[in-house]
């Protein structure tokens, strides 16, 4: 076999280790974070709010941007967490004031999100309500 193909091979493999790790990630997020059982229910609600009115494509690329948006910095969010208790078991106030501001990070991203999804879902779902 050539050597060429051997490497080939083991970079597929790499891709596929690679995304198994993303995988737990994905899933020690969810074991331990009880927003994302929030992020999970407004996610499905979404969608299914979406699938409902029928939306254009363009429109779910917004939604699917914000969703996407918030998921990402909950993830940072809790991989800061992880590594500051690493960092610091002990109490310490720039730990503290780190931990703040990724909270902060992923309540500016809900917020975003929110308000694109108001946008985007608002008018569909004002109709709906008038008509009935």
């Amino acid at each position: 076999m050539k050597r060429e193909n051997l490497n080939n091979r083991n970079w597929v493999w790499s891709r596929i280790k690679s995304f198994k790790f993303a995988f737990i990630g994905f899933w020690t997020l969810l074991k331990t974070q009880q927003s994302a059982w929030c992020h999970i229910a407004f996610t499905l609600a979404v969608i299914v709010a979406g699938l409902f009115f029928g939306l254009s494509q363009s429109e779910w690329c917004w939604l699917v941007l914000a969703m996407t948006a918030v998921w990402s910095a909950e993830a940072f969010n809790t991989s800061i967490e992880f590594l500051s208790d690493v960092a610091s078991p002990q109490y310490h106030p720039l730990i503290k004031h780190a931990k703040d501001v990724a909270a902060a990070a992923v309540l500016i991203t809900v917020i975003g999100s929110l308000a694109i999804g108001a946008l985007t879902i608002g008018p569909y779902l004002l109709k709906f309500l008038e008509s009935r």
